[in-house]
């Protein structure tokens, strides 16, 4: 056999006609099991790879699969938008890139009005829930990465609790004692979500608790800009505090420039701190100690569970947890 085992190849291992080995791959009826059998055996002995595109065009499928995320100025979005594009592509998908800004287009995203042309959907949302979907079950296979659940559809939970925890920890544990959370605006007007309880955990673990005065946001959740004008307003309250957890990278890196604006060095001053691990965590002065979600774990796992669900697997949602752990850097060094 030379190059690339093809349908031909299969056929000829088997005992049966290329047509044959296309009835079992397609898995159409009307084939007996036990050539079914000897079919898949010879895929495996010869190592055929399916090529879902074509595959898709046979059956009816488009061979694409959507994928939706609320922004890409964002570099988190970006990033994971790009590792999933080139992991469908390596499944043999091709991969249309959608933006939903907002709860309604992100429903639409899940639901088909806006994704019609796709087999399947793999969405990175912020405003999906179990009520905005209103109780539907999408008619088409959607893995969800990040994000709340919302017990309708697959998703990749990310590691919030966890790495927020680790990075609050890592804080603590250098000496500093007064801890600004740099978050995201919320409906109540009050921090909330995983992220935030892990920050409370983490104190509460050494019997402190945080002080509300430091928990500023800005007018957005994910703007470099918001990280600016909050840590702007909070040095203007004239609280002292000595490090300060930006919800996100973009966040932490707004807080760093308002920091240096107003005269106070990082760290020595004080300590900054970010999460999602971003490229640009690397390149900022002094580079930024993150949290990294581990996105390759998370993007494996949602392309393979929505291949399984193409596959026809047909079980209730699932979820998979993924891991984060702590990328230290200079920013967070310990007062001298």
């Amino acid at each position: 056999m030379n190059g690339k085992p093809t349908l031909d190849d299969v056929a000829a291992v088997a005992g049966v006609s290329a047509k044959t080995v296309s009835n079992v791959l397609l898995e159409r009826p009307h084939v007996a099991e036990a050539t079914r059998a000897r079919v898949r055996a010879a895929v495996q002995k010869v190592g055929y790879q399916v090529n879902r595109a074509g595959r898709g065009l046979a059956s009816g499928r488009s061979g694409r699969i959507a994928v939706v995320v609320p922004k890409l100025y964002q570099p988190y979005f970006a990033e994971i938008a790009e590792r999933l594009i080139v992991a469908l592509g390596d499944a043999g998908f091709s991969s249309t890139l959608r933006i939903a800004p907002d709860a309604h287009a992100e429903r639409d995203a899940v639901l088909g009005v806006t994704t019609a042309d796709a087999d399947g959907v793999i969405i990175c949302p912020h405003r999906l829930t179990t009520e905005l979907l209103g109780g539907h079950v999408p008619s088409r296979p959607v893995v969800q990465v990040g994000g709340g659940r919302t017990g309708l559809i697959d998703v990749v939970v990310m590691g919030e609790s966890t790495g927020f925890e680790a990075v609050t920890r890592h804080l603590l544990d250098s000496g500093r004692q007064r801890l600004a959370l740099v978050s995201n605006s919320t409906r109540s007007g009050r921090p909330e979500g995983a992220r935030y309880d892990a920050f409370v955990a983490a104190h509460r673990a050494r019997g402190m608790e945080p002080d509300p005065a430091l928990m500023v946001a800005g007018s957005d959740w994910d703007r470099r800009v918001s990280g600016y004008e909050a840590m702007t307003g909070l040095l203007r309250s004239g609280a002292e505090f000595d490090a300060a957890v930006g919800i996100n990278d973009a966040v932490a890196v707004g807080a760093m420039r308002a920091l240096r604006s107003h005269g106070l060095r990082v760290p020595e001053d004080v300590a900054v701190t970010g999460f999602d691990d971003t490229d640009e965590a690397g390149f900022t002065v002094p580079p930024l100690t993150s949290v990294s979600p581990e996105q390759q774990e998370m993007v494996a796992a949602a392309v393979q569970m929505l291949v399984e669900r193409l596959d026809g697997l047909d079980v209730a949602p699932r979820e998979h947890l993924t891991g984060a752990h702590l990328v230290p850097r200079a920013s967070s060094g310990a007062r001298r």
